[in-house]
């Protein structure tokens, strides 16, 4: 009976364990997607405000993008794939820095959505989504439900609508890209909850994985949830945001 009592109190204590460390891993990769989003946030704005930052981005002759501009576009994709496929070899602080990077690199890319939008609709749209995302985070940490099969059809569906754009980029189909962003939406909004039972998972074992793994995993997980929570934004900002 006590050695039974013993094993009893000794699982409790694990799980006890693993649930603060899960807490705790969560907490900071929420912490870097705040500080991200702040970085981008006021990056976005400081480049719509300054006529000479957007001239650097626009050529004023011809309304294109200046080499510039092609470069803020479509470096942050290369940042991600680095970020993602060089966790092994990148250092924590690499890892930072990088993410630190890419989040300037989007504030400067989404600084045109300040001018295209009134200010007051784009801040109306981030309250909306802000509200979706936090919903549905809390729903992704503490629902038991096993999301994997879902968050498995959300990833098939968000292939489909990556592909869908690629279509829709020569059809110009305003039929076609209302249907896109309604599917953007749901996809966007669903994998959030996906993706944060996926690192409450994976922050359960974070002390096994050491200081410096676990350091790069919270700035990886930060990065899933920030590219959850900013296409789910562009997508609601199709519906909510009123131009100018």
């Amino acid at each position: 009976m006590f050695e039974e009592n013993n094993r009893n109190f000794i699982s409790s204590s694990a799980g006890a364990d693993a649930g603060i460390i899960a807490k705790t891993f969560m907490s900071q990769v929420f912490t870097w997607m705040t500080l991200a989003m702040i970085v981008t946030a006021g990056t976005a704005y400081w480049f719509a405000s300054s006529e000479a930052a957007i001239r650097s981005l626009i050529n004023a002759e011809t309304g294109g993008l200046t080499g510039l501009g092609w470069i803020v576009t479509l470096a942050p994709i290369g940042f991600v794939l680095l970020m993602s496929f060089g966790f092994q070899k990148l250092s924590a602080l690499a890892m930072t820095l990088l993410f630190i990077a890419f989040s300037v690199l989007m504030g400067m890319s989404l600084s045109f959505i300040l001018l295209v939008y009134t200010a007051a609709s784009v801040f109306k749209t981030f309250l909306v989504a802000a509200g979706m995302f936090g919903i549905m985070a809390v729903t992704g940490y503490t629902t038991k439900t096993d999301l994997t099969r879902f968050g498995s059809i959300m990833i098939m569906g968000l292939i489909g609508i990556i592909l869908a754009m690629l279509v829709n980029y020569f059809m110009h189909s305003s039929s076609l890209e209302y249907i896109i962003s309604i599917l953007g939406v749901l996809i966007f909004t669903g994998l959030t909850a996906y993706d944060v039972q996926r690192l409450k998972r994976i922050g359960a074992g974070a002390g096994e994985y050491g200081e410096e793994n676990s350091k790069k995993m919270s700035i990886l997980g930060a990065l899933t949830l920030y590219l959850d929570f900013l296409n789910l934004f562009l997508f609601l900002l199709r519906f909510l945001g009123n131009r100018k």
